[in-house]
């Protein structure tokens, strides 16, 4: 697996555990740290993502 790939799939996968967090049970303080990590790796995501969608983040059929 490529690098840029490999990359865009760790993302994933941690924007993925960060969505499934039951944030109501967190405290105000984790629950904002919880906030500003996902807006953050989504904005990467977005910056690192080609307007053509070949990107890392892009869909395969592997």
């Amino acid at each position: 697996m490529n690098q840029q790939v490999e990359q865009g799939y760790r993302m994933h996968c941690v924007l993925s555990n960060l969505s499934r967090l039951d944030v109501d049970q967190l405290d105000d303080a984790d629950r904002e740290r919880v906030e500003t990590a996902r807006d953050l790796l989504e904005e990467v995501s977005l910056l690192t993502r080609p307007e053509d969608g070949s990107g890392p983040d892009a869909p395969t059929d592997d």
